[in-house]
């Protein structure tokens, strides 16, 4: 099992890192030497003149580049004990491959695309942090703007790598018969040991805004849609002004969207029945009411920009849906429904409903969830039930700023920690097996794109024990 966890790879994520490639030129890398600085860097010992560790393609990666990864990994509470200084630069290195090999396949990425990223990042940490100031002092940068070109260029990066990936992986698939073969190779003492784990339902009444509320919110967006279509109006600053989907409000409203983007379905299928150019219709989904307009269309890719309004809900609205939960938990104490008949029978949860109130796990859509994985808002909310035990209502608001929701929780099965069992783990058994096929898939296409890209490694960097051959001996 140690060999199938190290196959995986070095597993650890670089969201705000300095460690961008930058494009290489004929210039001598002397030049390069001479006029690179590390005055940014928060290392605390002095660092020597910066110097080329490798160039990949159109990509140089420089010594800097390595130590601010490791820096970042730190600052982000990572352990770095086991991290050397050859794996870090391989890493950097398999990056760069990606997006030098996405740009030879024409995966782009659109500016508006990387922009509404790093908006989402920026965002994210001002609220970790308390003020902008606060976050530029913490990447020791000068001002908003040399932060937001230094996260473009990252994110630019780590999407086209992203992309490049998902283009190697999308077709691979393993059979049952394949999971097997996987399952039943791994030595029994090598068989992973999987953490205690529960099984959830839940009943879910979401209060209702008044008709007169709801249409009102649908007249605005019909407003909006006229005004963009007939008077040429900017689709981006009315989103600007009007959405209340934070997340992408600096950015105008702007999002990437695939069919396997984790957004809801209703908002999916308006997108893709879109053309270029074409408003929607005001649509619903759980968190209000919605226009979009699809901007381009790339393929399997949609650029679109949407606008979401929300009803206000009345006090007396929630008041109301908190009562009718109460009222179904006593039935259910009383015995006059099963759970699972009064979750199918008066649950707002459409995703739930039709499957007795059982949630599903995001990573791998089965109904259990590792106590030590699970997110932080769920084990908040079931930490203290004990078994076939029923919660009170319990308030949950939407942190994308919807109505909130009410809801009433039971745990069905709990499952102490044990070793893998090929029947009673298989969804998580089909992951690893599924995850050793990609894998697999990944190093065939970087032995073959090794061969046919330029590839420089620094003299310093040739005795490194890489898992690639980028030295190509």
């Amino acid at each position: 099992m140690e060999k199938i966890r190290k196959n995986i790879g070095l597993l650890f994520v670089v969201i705000f890192t300095s460690a961008f490639g930058q494009e290489a030129t004929d210039e001598t890398t002397e030049t390069l030497v001479s006029e690179v600085s590390v005055k940014d860097s928060v290392v605390a010992k002095r660092m020597k003149l910066d110097g080329i560790a490798a160039v990949i393609g159109d990509y140089v990666i420089l010594d800097s580049d390595i130590e601010k990864t490791l820096v970042d990994l730190r600052n982000q509470g990572a352990s770095t004990e086991d991290v050397t200084h050859c794996q870090l630069l391989g890493k950097l290195m398999e990056d760069r491959l990606y997006a030098h090999q996405a740009v030879q396949d024409s995966l782009l990425v659109s500016d508006d695309q990387v922009n509404a990223t790093s908006d989402r990042q920026i965002q994210q940490l001002v609220q970790q942090v308390g003020s902008m100031e606060k976050v530029l002092k913490f990447y020791k940068k000068p001002d908003i703007e040399s932060f937001r070109t230094e996260l473009f260029e990252i994110n630019k990066l780590r999407i086209l790598s992203e992309k490049m990936q998902t283009e190697i992986t999308k077709d691979v698939e393993v059979t049952p018969e394949e999971v097997r073969q996987f399952f039943y190779r791994i030595p029994e003492e090598e068989r992973p040991i999987f953490g205690a784990e529960l099984e959830i339902a839940q009943i879910v009444k979401q209060p209702k805004a008044p008709e007169a509320e709801v249409q009102k919110i649908i007249d605005r967006l019909k407003r909006i849609k006229q005004d963009v279509e007939e008077n040429g109006s900017s689709f981006r600053i009315k989103a600007v002004l009007n959405t209340r989907d934070e997340p992408s409000r600096a950015n105008g409203g702007f999002y990437t969207v695939t069919r396997q983007t984790p957004f809801v379905k209703e908002f999916k299928d308006v997108a893709f029945s879109l053309r270029e150019g074409e408003i929607s219709e005001p649509f619903e989904t759980q968190y209000g009411y919605h226009i979009i307009m699809v901007e381009k269309i790339r393929g399997r890719e949609v650029d679109l920009r949407h606008i979401l309004m929300i009803p206000e809900i009345p006090d007396s609205a929630m008041k109301e849906a908190a009562k009718e939960l109460d009222s179904i938990r006593n039935q259910l104490l009383d015995g006059k429904y099963t759970f699972a008949e009064a979750a199918q029978n008066f649950s707002d949860e459409k995703e739930t409903r039709n499957d007795g109130g059982v949630l599903r796990n995001p990573i791998d859509f089965g109904s259990r969830f590792e106590l030590t994985k699970m997110d932080p808002t769920l084990y908040n909310q079931i930490r203290d039930l004990k078994d076939n035990e029923i919660s009170r209502p319990l308030r949950e608001d939407d942190p994308r700023g919807g109505a909130p929701k009410f809801k009433i929780m039971k745990i069905t099965n709990r499952y102490d920690e044990h070793k893998a069992d090929f029947a009673q783990d298989y969804l998580k058994i089909q992951e690893l097996a599924l995850r050793e096929k990609q894998y697999k898939a990944i190093k065939e296409w970087m032995d073959e794109h090794i061969e046919d890209t330029y590839i420089h490694v620094d003299a310093e960097n040739r005795d490194c024990d890489f898992a690639n051959n980028w030295v190509k001996e």
